[in-house]
């Protein structure tokens, strides 16, 4: 397969500190976005222990025999990037157990793999994936949050939703328990896809429409950074983080 890609992060206009980490690896065909919490250092940390490690086990752990076909490849797939997140929520979490100034850290995490003409989505928390495919844009991960579990109840709306004061309280993360559930998706790669992983601090400001129709226009590279202008210009309350992949040959 043969994937280009840009990532880009920015602190935006309210935070002092940027919490959010990404990873861009060609060479593996990994890409992640993270977005910490925990205040101070904490969520800073934690989203460099997720992207750490996640690129740190699936640049390493090795193919598996599987004797008795009891696992597609898919499945197989899978279950590494699974243990790959898993691990890092285990080292997160232990470190905010070994050290009170950590304590309550924690950080969403996306990411993309893409392996034998396939792309595999993983993600926990409210960072998210989204596919422009066709000229359409559909976003592929389900947000793990409070404000989405009320949309779907019917309690409130998604435009309700936007401007609630609940609505960065998440149900799922990395860290604040030694286990989580995590959600995985197998795609099959077509030539001319384009993937975008983001943090909460672009997609809560910036339509779904605009994210289509700005990266079909120009460059990803060049998009990249006017997503996070156009961000940033709207207030930028969040640190503003994406990574862009596109499938140039899925072969």
């Amino acid at each position: 397969m043969n994937i280009s890609s840009a990532g880009i992060t920015n602190v935006g206009q309210k935070r002092t500190n940027n919490e959010d980490s990404y990873l861009v690896n060609d060479r593996i065909g990994v890409y992640v976005v993270c977005d910490g919490m925990g205040g101070h250092a904490g969520g800073e940390y934690a989203s460099q222990i997720a992207v750490t490690t996640i690129e740190e086990v699936l640049s390493n752990i090795r193919d598996e025999a599987n004797p008795e076909g009891d696992l597609s490849e898919d499945q197989i797939t899978q279950e590494k990037i699974k243990y790959a997140v898993r691990l890092a929520g285990k080292r997160i979490y232990d470190r905010a157990q070994a050290d009170p100034e950590f304590r309550g850290m924690g950080t969403t995490a996306v990411l993309l793999v893409f392996r034998s003409g396939k792309a595999y989505l993983a993600h926990v928390g409210d960072s998210r994936g989204y596919l422009i495919r066709g000229g359409e844009i559909t976003q592929r991960t389900e947000d793990h949050s409070w404000v989405n579990e009320q949309i779907k109840a019917g309690l409130i709306t998604e435009e309700a939703a936007k401007h609630h004061r609940f609505r960065n309280i998440i149900t799922r993360s990395l860290g604040f328990q030694e286990e989580v559930e995590i959600d995985t998706q197998v795609l099959k790669a077509e030539p001319g896809d384009l993937y975008l992983l983001c943090s909460d601090g672009l997609s809560n400001l910036v339509t779904e429409v605009e994210l289509r129709d700005m990266l079909l226009e120009k460059s990803f590279q060049q998009t990249a950074r006017e997503l996070v202008d156009l961000a940033n210009e709207r207030g930028g309350d969040d640190n503003i983080t994406l990574v862009i992949a596109r499938v140039d040959s899925a072969s």
